[in-house]
């Protein structure tokens, strides 16, 4: 029996300059379905899917929504049609409450006589939090009172509360753990038993193919081909989608680790409160050390501490030649690079062009005066290394994809030839393709002498890379594994349940 559409497409396009980032897209997404869309970055699924849900105007084409056309003003106007989306990088707002991010734009239903609510807001925002299971998120609350993930999934609930009849899944899992991945799926499992539609937006193949009914590929703005789930492998899926098969050997195939260079950075006793507990590690020259961990052990805070970006950090992080790490400003200067997991507000100037964003470590070394000429080669030089994709390098950040905005940032440091690299989640929202460059570059680092610290949730990633791999368990460091190759994923859980 045919499934009924939910979502009839036809001929999606925008331009931005001479790019078409959507080239007269038709696609059809029927009712009760986990419908995923993918594609390498750049591919134009987000534009897609942002024109569909309000964040971007319309170019050209239709969308009919449930038999209705629509043309989305704005993200609230898109809900109120029917169409929602959970997005990769941070949605709420800081200096707002839980329950004001929650109903924002959508407050009329607590006003009356022109006076709001703000009781009934509160009770109804906790009673929706409650009903996901989300309890110990306060609705009264000012949202920066919690972290990442926690807000993350705040969004969740303020995207799906109201039952949308489509609702786009857009990279979110990147910034979950697995933890939150679980809730996420959840909540997509129960939008689809509804007889409503899931867009998800994803760059890992292996859980696209768990979690999704149907799969469409898009390429440099163009629909490629529609596929279903079960009829199809993960390496069909890569060569549908970068037009070439792909090599299996993404990660190093050496087994050697190397741990025979001087010492570059330690840390020692260092505790903050709530994130880290007497945490000591060296990092040296020349190696690749990896820290992983559940939710909450910690990991994304020792990247922080290293760089002197953490706040009330006690205990030690001192260089090899004796220089104390106490803020930002020092550890640039003694060639200490930092990319945040949460890119948006801690590694980039979205409201910035792509050469200002590339450029700003690395202005001391181009000299004075400042030259816009050598600004803008040194910016197109590790633009075009990291692939970005882009108009030119006067283009705002904000304009870019998720991978791309993560491109702009690894540019950035490779263009400041930094001795000492901290890279939380370095991979996060990037393809394929351009996951295996970025190997195969810190790998290239590491045989020059650099340090390198990665951190992240991707346990195949640490023990494809790292020489060495310290797993956190409850804000301390609970093992530490030497590269192996019988090292298995396993051997890491163990550390950190």
């Amino acid at each position: 029996m045919a499934k009924e559409v939910m979502l009839h497409a036809v001929g999606i396009d925008k331009q931005f300059g001479p790019t078409h980032a959507v080239d007269h897209v038709s696609l059809d997404f029927n009712k009760g379905e986990i419908h995923a869309l993918i594609g390498e970055n750049g591919s134009g699924k987000s534009t897609f899917t942002n024109m569909l849900t309000g964040i971007i105007s319309i170019g050209e084409g239709t969308f009919e929504l449930d038999g209705e056309r629509i043309e989305p003003k704005n993200q609230v106007d898109a809900n109120h049609h029917g169409a929602a989306v959970i997005v990769q990088e941070q949605g709420t707002l800081d200096g707002l409450t839980v329950a004001e991010n929650m109903f924002l734009g959508d407050e009329d239903q607590f006003i009356s006589g022109g006076i709001k609510n703000t009781g009934a807001m509160i009770k109804k925002a906790q009673e929706l939090l409650d009903s996901y299971g989300l309890d110990y998120i306060k609705a009264v609350d000012p949202i920066e009172n919690y972290n990442f993930e926690d807000r993350k999934l705040v969004e969740i609930v303020k995207s799906t509360w109201f039952g949308p009849k489509v609702l786009v899944v857009d990279e979110t899992t990147t910034a979950l753990s697995q933890n939150g991945r679980a809730e996420l799926f959840t909540v997509m499992n129960k939008v689809r038993e509804d007889n409503r539609t899931v867009i998800f937006i994803s760059h890992d193949m292996a859980e696209v193919l768990a979690m999704s009914d149907t799969i469409s590929i898009l390429r440099d703005g163009e629909f490629i081909k529609t596929v279903s789930a079960k009829d199809v492998t993960e390496d069909e899926l890569k060569t549908l989608m970068v037009g070439r098969q792909m090599s299996e050997h993404y990660y190093r195939e050496d087994y050697e680790g190397s741990m025979a260079g001087d010492v570059a950075i330690s840390m020692k006793d260092v505790s903050v409160p709530n994130q880290l507990e007497d945490v000591s590690l060296d990092l040296h020259k020349g190696e690749i050390l990896g820290i992983g961990g559940l939710s909450e052990c910690g990991m994304h805070e020792v990247g922080k501490a290293l760089f002197g970006a953490s706040f009330e950090r006690s205990g030690e992080v001192t260089l090899a030649d004796g220089t104390s790490v106490k803020d930002i400003n020092t550890a640039i200067n003694h060639s200490i690079a930092y990319a945040s997991k949460d890119r948006d507000n801690e590694s980039l100037l979205t409201a910035d062009t792509i050469q200002d964003n590339i450029t700003l470590p690395s202005l001391r070394k181009m000299g004075l005066p400042l030259s816009k000429r050598r600004q803008k080669q040194f910016a197109n030089k590790y633009a075009k290394e990291m692939s970005v994709k882009m108009v030119n390098t006067d283009q705002f950040v904000s304009a870019l994809s998720g991978g791309n905005k993560q491109k702009v940032v690894l540019a950035r440091w490779l263009g400041a030839e930094s001795d000492i690299l901290l890279l939380d989640s370095p991979t996060r929202g990037i393809d394929i393709k351009v996951k295996a460059d970025i190997y195969a570059l810190l790998d290239e680092m590491r045989k020059q002498g650099k340090a390198i610290l990665v951190i992240s949730e991707e346990i195949m990633e640490l023990i494809g890379m790292c020489d060495r791999i310290l797993v956190m368990k409850d804000h301390k460091i609970n093992g530490e594994l030497e590269r192996s190759r019988e090292l298995t994923e396993q051997d890491l859980i163990a550390l950190m349940v």
